[in-house]
């Protein structure tokens, strides 16, 4: 059985198998069960100071399906981060940590751009016993009105400045979190290294309207007859986050990354971690099919491993970057391609008399002045 333990960021995990913060990392009980079930880390719902201004709504999720089947290809969300207080959350930190010494437990954290606050909330996080830190710099929905979020990870120049912050409050590694609702997400990526990250978490969900009560006529989910744009994920936005992991992978090689969106099941993380990921991250994927898809997630890794060879997940990490390039060099790998093949074919079979001058050509190399060589 192949070894799929990683070591990121100075993180030892038995997999690379992260539970995305959420509604799965909502608490102590949820999270106690996630490391029972086996996951290499959790990330908990994303704390805050000031939990009394979090007021959560329902029906607060909308799911779109398959045409043909009740299959869940699509989930949005229009929930906030945690309404917890913070004195609570420290208490459940700390007891997550003394069931669980080994786990690697990650504070996902979010504030308003003061760096006071964003100082304390981690200073306070870390003396609860956090052995990271997510910083929540791309929630799309709510909270953008407040100036966090989304509305601070779309500002390359406050990704840097609150990575800044907390890079000065704590030793402990940092991942920043970026959001998809963004033109070229490896700029903000390039910031948050700038500003001290050790690593990159993508993507956040994507902004998103589900759907249109055809009855009704009410955007969905609908709250008292009014609804709001929500973040969009599950299986559906997977290509759109290997894409954007793909870029952060090529254009910030300095970044450890955590691939986010839509993972099912062992075959889409493997996805991720040939596009560079470090470790992958569920959270809808959970929330749907509970704690324990991760065993077979474990299982398909080391099958894949085992079938393939390595010996180490380091082994086939961003594998299938190489592999992506311009059209134009598209164009010309085929081109080239033709040719090859052309002076591999058996050509006596082949030559016809009204072809005889093109088939020569065919065949002839070509110098740069255009004269046979």
């Amino acid at each position: 059985m192949a070894d799929i333990s990683v070591n990121v960021d100075g993180l030892a995990m038995p997999n690379p198998f992260v539970i995305g913060s959420g509604p799965p990392g909502t608490n102590e009980k949820m999270i106690c069960k996630a490391f029972e079930a086996g996951w290499g880390g959790v990330i908990c719902k994303t704390l805050s100071l000031e939990a009394d201004k979090v007021i959560n709504v329902a029906p607060r999720y909308g799911k779109l399906k398959s045409r043909t089947s009740n299959e869940v290809i699509g989930f949005e969300n229009i929930e906030l981060i945690s309404d917890r207080p913070i004195d609570i959350w420290e208490k459940e930190l700390r007891a997550c940590k003394d069931k669980h010494p080994e786990g690697i437990l990650i504070a996902s954290i979010m504030e308003e751009c003061e760096e006071w606050r964003w100082k304390e909330l981690t200073e306070r996080c870390e003396a609860a016993g956090a052995d990271a830190f997510e910083l929540n710099l791309s929630c799309p929905h709510g909270l953008p009105e407040r100036k966090m979020g989304a509305a601070m990870g779309q500002d390359c120049e406050i990704v840097e400045q609150v990575t800044g912050w907390v890079r000065k409050a704590t030793k402990k590694p940092i991942w920043s979190k970026m959001t998809p609702n963004i033109t070229h997400i490896s700029e903000p990526a390039a910031a948050a290294m700038k500003g001290g990250a050790n690593g990159i978490s993508a993507i956040n969900t994507i902004l998103s309207v589900i759907g249109v009560d055809l009855e009704t006529l009410r955007p969905m989910p609908t709250v008292e007859g009014h609804s709001v744009p929500g973040g969009y994920s599950a299986q559906a936005v997977r290509p759109i986050a290997l894409r954007m992991v793909m870029e952060i992978a090529r254009d910030v090689p300095n970044a450890s990354i955590s691939g986010i969106g839509g993972v099912e099941c062992a075959a889409d993380a493997i996805q991720f971690i040939l596009m560079g990921s470090h470790t992958v991250q569920v959270c809808t994927g959970a929330m749907l099919q509970g704690f324990g898809m991760v065993t077979e997630m474990c299982e398909g890794l080391s099958a894949f491993m085992d079938k393939h060879g390595f010996a180490s997940v380091d082994d086939f990490r961003g594998s299938a970057v190489q592999y992506f390039t311009t059209h134009a060099d598209l164009v010309q790998r085929q081109k080239a391609a033709k040719v090859a093949r052309a002076g591999q074919r058996s050509r006596d079979n082949e030559w016809q008399g009204d072809k005889i001058t093109a088939q020569t050509d065919a065949l002839t190399a070509q110098s740069g002045d255009g004269k046979a060589s």
